[in-house]
């Protein structure tokens, strides 16, 4: 009685229509239905007779970890970089040398040349062309490697008085500013992100500002670089004041307790004129906020434009007064040389050369280990 009552109920799953067309179905089929028979179910399987053979113990297997990733030394790093500039300087003097038992007057003359075409510069190679006349003239350059050695020499000679690693030492009532300065497209502002993440390995505070407010581009670029190295950026839209954003720049800097800010500049006005005319604004303006800053001053100079780089620095200095240069894009060009130039007729120190894309690339620059990577033919 009480499953039929169930069978007869109405529930929101069980429409009422399904219900009276069960009740409607001829007897003989609901006899069928009811007479099916159930299909038996499947007897349980019987597990198989174990083998009788013993299971072969597992011989665990050796685990072999993946070999470290070779690390190369910095000055590996610097001599694979420098490979163009060797490939148009030493391994020309090589050759010129193959063959050869004795050093004379005309292989100076074919020297000169090969210094002259890796942009080593007039000045610089009229030097050392004069210092080794001299030692051929005494007799000291009896063979192909006296020749090497005493080449190697003097370059670093040259090198040597501009060796001057950055050194930070902020004022006790404000941060260490750093202008940076350089024509568009000589890595000015990868520069400066890579310099912000080395003062953060060393446990300084930085800071920087966003000065090249000329280019749309520079204000993005430097932000990027901030977030990456988690530093704050002082910036303004595109077109405003230069000097006013690093004047704020100084003044937020000095109420935080920074220890480092590196100021970006414009690298490009409508004529060469205004740019620099621009710069002595910002320098001024700087100056009304600390009479010592900026600190340092450094010009960005791309190796690959080779003595159009001497211009570039001539024109900076005369207006600026630098007081560092960094010598980008080193791994790229053929030009290295330009850096003998450089130090002969400027005497400007090289703070830092760029050998590389990656952060640590960017490197304090050093006249020995620059000297015997160019000259270094080991594998």
């Amino acid at each position: 009685m009480f499953n039929l009552f169930r069978r007869n109920k109405k529930t929101p799953n069980t429409p009422e229509a399904s219900e009276k067309s069960e009740e409607l179905l001829p007897a003989e089929a609901m006899a069928e239905v009811i007479e099916t028979p159930q299909a038996p179910e499947p007897a349980p399987q019987v597990a198989a007779a174990a083998d009788p053979t013993p299971a072969t113990p597992e011989v665990p297997q050796k685990v072999t970890s993946e070999p470290e990733p070779v690390k190369i030394s910095l000055f590996t790093r610097l001599k694979n970089s420098l490979w163009k500039t060797r490939q148009g300087f030493t391994e020309s003097i090589s050759a010129l040398l193959l063959g050869r038992k004795e050093i004379d007057r005309d292989f100076l003359d074919e020297l000169e040349m090969i210094l002259l075409t890796a942009d080593v510069g007039l000045d610089a190679t009229d030097k050392i062309i004069g210092n080794l006349t001299q030692q051929l003239s005494r007799k000291e350059l009896k063979d192909p490697e006296a020749l090497i050695h005493s080449l190697k020499n003097q370059l670093k000679q040259l090198l040597e008085p501009v060796q001057s690693p950055l050194k930070i030492e902020p004022p006790t009532d404000g941060p260490f500013v750093i202008l940076m300065v350089g024509v568009n497209g000589v890595g000015k502002t990868t520069t400066i992100g890579k310099l912000a993440k080395k003062f953060q390995n060393e446990g300084k505070s930085v800071m920087l500002a966003a000065g090249d407010t000329f280019r749309a581009a520079a204000v993005e670029q430097l932000q990027t670089w901030g977030e990456r190295n988690k530093v704050p950026v002082i910036a303004q839209k595109t077109g405003a004041d230069s000097a006013a954003v690093i004047f704020d720049a100084i003044q937020s800097a000095k109420a935080k307790k920074i220890d480092v800010l590196i100021a970006d500049t414009a690298g490009r006005l409508h004529t060469q004129s205004n740019l620099m005319e621009e710069l002595r604004k910002v320098k001024r303006v700087i100056q009304k906020v600390d009479a010592s800053a900026p600190h340092e001053v450094m010009l960005v100079l791309d190796a690959g434009t080779g003595q159009n780089a001497i211009n570039q620095a001539k024109q900076f200095h005369e207006a600026m007064h630098l007081t560092g240069l960094t010598l980008t894009k080193l791994d790229g060009t053929a030009k290295g040389g330009v850096i003998f130039a450089l130090a002969q007729q400027l005497g400007i120190p090289v703070r830092f050369i760029g050998v590389g894309e990656a952060i640590d690339d960017l490197r304090p620059f050093n006249a020995n280990d620059f000297a015997e990577a160019l000259f270094d033919q080991s594998a």
